[in-house]
């Protein structure tokens, strides 16, 4: 499941233990083709938690992580900056990162 963060409140996300974040935008055509693959990922993965927060609707959430291209992904270790991702990668590629974080 993803959940989305509104009004720049990441609250939540910094709440969690691990925390997922895509930061991309509704025009952007390479964040489109990471929404199933970031879908499937939250489902698959059960030691975070998923967010995606639209740049345009969250700008100060996404300043606070210097996003400055999307799709950005961002992951948090209880509520501290960890390590970012940007671009569109394949399932794969993105699992294997993100595990590698966790092993961390």
């Amino acid at each position: 499941m993803i959940n989305k963060i509104t009004n720049n409140d990441l609250s939540a996300a910094k709440a969690a233990k691990t925390a997922i974040i895509d930061f991309s935008a509704q025009w952007c055509g390479p964040c489109k083709m990471l929404e199933p693959v970031f879908e499937q990922l939250s489902s698959e993965i059960d030691d975070a938690e998923f967010f995606s927060a639209d740049v345009d609707l969250n700008p100060t959430a996404a300043a606070e992580y210097n996003v400055m291209s999307i799709p950005n992904i961002v992951l948090l270790k209880n509520g501290e900056f960890a390590d970012s991702q940007i671009g569109f990668s394949s399932k794969d590629m993105l699992k294997n990162w993100i595990n590698e974080n966790l092993a961390k």
